[in-house]
C-alpha cells in the first residue's frame, strides 16, 4: 500500500504546508522546499519554514508532492502525491449520520485544517481533481464554500468531488451555488434506496430521504453538479430496479449514477458476511437498473467492480476506480490484458473472494 503519512523532523514550531521541489530551477513558490541531500533512511529539506528531515518510507521521489509538515506529531502528510489521480482532502471526521457500513466510521471530535488544505489546493498541480471528503464536509459548509471560492479565485484550473451526504444544502445556498466557481465542483452524494425506509434504516437517521429529497431540489435549482451514488448491499439489491425508475423519474438533472462495491473496512468489516453482495451472482438485477437507466440517459458507472467479475455487455462501464495507495490485484491478475483499465480489489478486500479471478 502507498504510504500517505511519512516520520519528519522539524526545527520549525507550528505545521506548515510546503510543495516539494528536487531541482533548484523548478522552485517558484516560497512555499516550495528543496531536497538538499538524502540517504537510504531520509530526504533533507530546506524551505521557508527551516530545515527538516522526512522518512523514506519505499518512495523513490517526493518530487511534486504537496506536505503538510507536524513539527510536533512527528510526521508529514502527503496531502498531494504528484501524478496521482487520487488526492483527497479528509476535512472532518465528524458525520450526522451513522450508515451501517461506512468506511471511515466517524468521530465526535473535529480538527479544523482548512487553512492548511486551502494553502496546499493552491500549490496543487494543474487541472487537478482533488477529492474532499469526511466525515461529513458540509457539516462546516461556510469553510468548505470559501475553500472552493478561494482556490478558485487563485486556481481556476483546480476542480473539486466532493462526498456528502447531501443534508444540509437549503434554498439559502442556491444563489451562492450558482456562482461560475462551482461549475468546477462536482458532489458525489449518495442515495441507496427509492423507499425512505429503508434509505433510512441503512444511513441510521430518521428522515434522512426527505431531507436528502429537500437538498436535490436546492442543488437542481441552483445547477449544480453532481454524481448520485448507491453502495450495493444485501438490503437494497433486489431494489435496484425501484431506485433506477426513482432516479429517472425524479433525479434525471444528475450527471451520472455510481453503483458502486461494498468496501470491507470501517463498520463493514464486522458486518461483511450480512451486507456484502456477490454481484457476479445477482447482476441481473444490477443489469435491470443500468438498463432503466441508460433508456433514460442517465450515465451509468460501475465502482469497485474488477472487469473481469462484470459481464462483457456491461464492462465498459467499470472503470479503474479504486484510489491506487489503497489498491491490490489477485494473483492471477498478472498477466490480464485489460489490468490497466481495472479497478482490481481493495488492500483489505478478503483473500478468500481473490481466488477463481479469472483474466482477461
Amino acid at each position: 500500500m502507498i504510504p500517505l503519512v511519512l516520520p519528519a523532523t522539524s526545527e520549525a514550531r507550528r505545521p506548515f504546508v510546503c510543495r516539494v521541489r528536487d531541482n533548484l530551477e523548478d522552485v517558484s513558490d516560497e512555499a516550495d522546499a528543496l531536497v538538499i541531500d538524502s540517504d537510504p533512511a531520509e530526504y533533507f529539506l530546506s524551505g521557508r519554514d527551516g530545515a527538516f528531515a522526512v522518512g523514506r518510507g519505499d518512495t523513490t521521489s517526493l518530487a511534486g508532492d504537496v506536505l503538510l509538515v507536524d513539527p510536533d506529531g512527528g510526521r508529514a502528510e502527503r496531502i498531494f502525491r504528484h501524478g496521482s489521480r487520487h488526492n483527497t482532502l479528509l476535512v472532518t471526521e465528524r458525520c450526522d449520520q451513522l450508515c451501517v457500513m461506512c468506511s471511515q466510521p466517524p468521530k465526535k471530535t473535529h480538527v479544523d485544517r482548512f487553512t492548511y488544505f486551502e494553502e496546499a489546493c493552491l500549490l496543487s498541480a494543474p487541472d487537478s481533481l482533488i477529492g474532499i471528503s469526511g466525515g461529513e464536509p458540509t457539516l462546516y459548509k461556510q469553510e468548505l464554500f470559501r475553500l472552493i471560492e478561494r482556490t478558485a479565485e487563485f486556481r481556476p484550473d483546480v476542480g473539486f468531488h466532493i462526498l456528502s451526504n447531501g443534508q444540509h444544502f437549503t434554498a439559502d445556498d442556491i444563489d451562492r451555488l450558482r456562482q461560475p466557481v462551482y461549475g468546477n465542483v462536482i458532489w458525489g452524494i449518495p442515495l441507496y434506496a427509492a423507499t425512505p425506509s429503508l434509505h433510512d434504516e441503512i444511513v441510521g437517521k430518521t428522515e434522512a430521504h426527505a431531507r436528502l429529497l429537500d437538498s436535490f431540489a436546492s442543488l437542481m435549482r441552483a445547477g449544480a453538479r453532481v454524481e448520485l451514488r448507491t453502495v450495493l448491499l444485501s438490503t437494497n439489491v433486489a431494489s435496484l430496479p425501484q431506485l433506477a425508475q426513482f432516479i429517472t423519474r425524479h433525479l434525471g438533472f444528475i450527471e451520472c449514477w455510481s453503483i458502486m462495491q461494498l468496501e470491507n473496512i470501517g463498520f463493514a468489516k464486522n458486518r461483511w458476511s450480512n451486507l456484502y453482495v456477490d454481484h457476479r451472482r445477482h447482476f441481473e438485477e444490477i443489469a435491470t437498473a443500468i438498463d432503466a437507466a441508460q433508456m433514460r440517459h442517465i450515465p451509468v458507472r460501475l465502482f469497485n467492480f474488477p472487469r473481469c467479475t462484470v459481464p462483457a455487455h456491461y464492462r465498459d462501464l467499470a472503470p479503474a476506480s479504486i484510489s491506487d495507495w489503497k489498491r491490490k490485484y489477485a494473483p492471477a491478475c498478472g498477466g490480464c490484458t485489460e489490468r490497466e483499465a481495472c479497478a482490481g480489489f481493495f488492500e483489505w478486500h478478503p483473500d478468500v473472494d481473490l481466488v477463481g479471478v479469472t483474466p482477461l
